[in-house]
């Protein structure tokens, strides 16, 4: 059964009748729920084996809620349920329906950039493998792996299975027509130039990515079959190939055994280290006995220990291949569902799973080991944490503001004389960078042009942009909106707080907002209406934060600009060519990659371009070879 009706203006807290009935319609009876918010988006999903029960908690005064449930709850206008007929049903709906939604407030564990994930792009013909720090489900094939917790390893692996096995060493062609020096050297297949089909290229990825599955040893027993195969065969070059990639596999596991009673078993070993604001956990993977990944997450400790490790198994394992599911996973606490979600996943996997809290012997010591793994990511994390809540305590004081400024956004211009101007917006979320909410602006003020520029009246721009809808939508939430700054900072003297401060002013958002700029000089801080700067140390916590805050801001600025002026100066020449416009330019180049290989082309394969006609071809190739 599913409840919904047109979405309300006012968020249900805030009309207690609306509210009761609500509840008072929802079974107790297993199931999923849906929050949504005003603008009628999904921003929550959760399930319950008692759904009334689980939806009411979130609205009752006293409940031990989290700073990131309880903005969430202020935002409700209307809930909707599913029932279902039991709560593994419902365990494995909600998995699904948060993959397909991907709500704001969902996440429990937080991705806050700093673990590495390794990423292969299953979507395209010749799969790419890279690591990133910024896992976006972008396109449903492309695949994820991690997130680790020592990148230089990550990146020593990764550089090993490149050295082993013939992969694409580069993201994008070299040469036009040839297979650059790596191809020479039998680092790559030559994919560039299709010289391999996509059919033979991503067998040898799913090689690679058994790596990163945790399954090395399941691939040297295939390479060691292979090898005899071919040397049976007498092809002693590829026998000798394969022993080469079996000897580079070695070396990746020498060194990390791990001593358990039974080294046949493949298993996940998972524990946590807490405090009053965060859980930190770590996750063992260990296959054959030897330790091949350890993944590390960071979670709210809103919850039992156990109701955390359960939800991060949950997540781990939701988007995992079945052969990366461990027959065995060692917890520290008892999980609420383990039954429920050890039947799960030996359904996904068509194996038996066992969820095991071991009490003694040698997989209680494994326990204890990741336990105090946990523990030393946690006080490391701990430490970082004070030193920003210090500086947020400092600005806080200087700025004399009511709260800690959780939310600080930071603005920048750059150009060169006014040419290819750019702004840069940049977050800091509790005193770290926010990646996730960086911005760009493209100046378009028709007065600021290339030998004319404007500072003052840019800033202005990008302000008056960047809270166009709460100027237009009074209703808009303020407090407790996660979209909304504790503070903005203005890279800039008197005069750029005062152009921003002027549009805020039209706007009736002055009084909303806390608006201060930091000039690069001597470090002063600016207020509104003051002629003076505040009277600070620039080395002092507070200050420091500003400074890394602007210097974020100048280089996001910076960098954005660069990229536009080089793409300007690509294509500039193709500009010149009549009937030639801009959507058929980004294909040329993307084509061609260079001016220059569209410039040796001939009319015939210009003409293979989409877009690209026989006569338009000609007229392309006649701009450069003027008879």
């Amino acid at each position: 059964m599913t409840i919904s009706t047109s979405t309300p203006i006012l968020p249900l807290l805030k009309e207690p009748e609306r509210l009761a009935n609500r509840l008072a319609e929802i079974p107790p009876e297993p199931g999923v729920y849906f929050m949504r918010d005003g603008s009628d988006r999904i921003i929550y999903i959760g399930k319950s084996r008692k759904l009334r029960s689980r939806v009411r908690s979130y609205f009752r005064d006293g409940y031990n809620k989290s700073e990131r449930i309880a903005t969430m709850a202020k935002q409700v206008t209307d809930i909707e349920f599913i029932v279902t007929d039991t709560e593994a049903e419902a365990l494995a709906l909600e998995a699904n329906l948060i993959k397909q939604h991907q709500p704001y407030f969902n996440v429990l564990l937080k991705d806050d950039k700093k673990y590495p994930y390794v990423c292969i792009t299953w979507s395209e013909d010749y799969p790419r493998i890279f690591i990133t720090r910024k896992r976006q489900l972008g396109k449903e094939k492309d695949k994820f792996y991690g997130p680790y917790t020592d990148a230089g390893l990550l990146r020593e692996i990764l550089r090993i299975s490149k050295r082993i096995f013939s992969l694409r060493q580069r993201p994008q062609a070299l040469f036009k027509d040839r297979p650059c020096l790596n191809y020479d050297l039998g680092r790559c297949p030559g994919v560039c130039q299709k010289l391999i089909s996509p059919e033979e290229y991503r067998k040898t990825v799913q090689k690679v990515a058994m790596v990163f599955q945790g399954r090395s040893q399941e691939l040297i027993d295939i390479l060691t079959e292979q090898m005899q195969t071919a040397a049976e065969a007498l092809n002693f070059e590829s026998a000798a190939r394969i022993r080469d990639q079996i000897a580079g596999l070695n070396s990746l596991t020498a060194n990390q055994k791990v001593s358990l009673p039974d080294d046949t078993v493949s298993r996940d070993a998972l524990a946590l280290a807490a405090d009053e604001q965060r859980a930190c956990i770590q996750l063992f993977q260990i296959r054959a006995g030897q330790l091949v990944g350890r993944l590390a997450f960071i979670a709210d400790t809103q919850a039992e220990p156990g109701a955390i490790l359960q939800r991060v198994l949950e997540e781990h394992y939701q988007t995992a291949d079945a052969v990366e599911i461990p027959t065995e996973i060692l917890v520290q606490h008892e999980l609420p569902d383990s039954e429920i979600l050890a039947d799960i996943l030996t359904q996904r996997k068509g194996k038996k799973v066992t969820i095991v809290h071991p009490q003694r012997q040698t997989k209680a010591e494994l326990i204890e080991m990741v336990e105090r793994n946990a523990e030393y990511e946690l006080q490391r994390t701990q430490k970082l944490s004070d030193r920003n809540h210090q500086a947020m305590q400092d600005l806080a004081t200087i700025l004399d503001l009511p709260d800690l400024p959780h939310r600080i956004e930071g603005y920048d211009i750059s150009h060169i004389q006014g040419s290819n101007a750019v702004a840069s917006q940049v977050v800091f979320i509790d005193g770290l960078p926010g990646k996730q909410h960086y911005r760009h602006y493209k100046i378009k003020n028709p007065n600021v042009t290339a030998g004319h520029s404007d500072d003052f009246a840019s800033l202005a721009e990008v302000i008056q942009r960047r809270f166009r809808k709460y100027g237009e939508d009074p209703q808009l939430p303020r407090v407790g909106n996660p979209d909304w700054p504790d503070l903005i900072m203005i890279d800039g003297g008197k005069g750029q707080l005062s152009s921003v401060v002027a549009v805020l002013q039209e706007m009736n958002l002055l009084e909303d907002l806390r608006v201060v700029s930091l000039a690069k000089r001597q470090e002063e801080i600016f207020l509104p209406g003051e002629s003076q700067p505040l009277e600070t140390d620039a080395e002092q916590p507070g200050v420091q934060l500003l400074r890394r805050l602007r210097d974020e801001a100048h280089r996001f600025a910076v960098s954005f600009h660069r990229q536009q002026r080089s793409d300007k100066l690509k294509r500039s020449r193709l500009d010149e060519i009549p009937g030639l416009g801009h959507h058929r330019q980004k294909q040329l180049l993307g084509h061609f990659r260079s001016v220059d290989y569209i410039r040796q082309a001939t009319p015939t394969q210009l003409a293979e371009v989409a877009g690209i006609g026989p006569r338009l071809a000609q007229e392309i190739y006649d701009y450069f070879h003027p008879s």
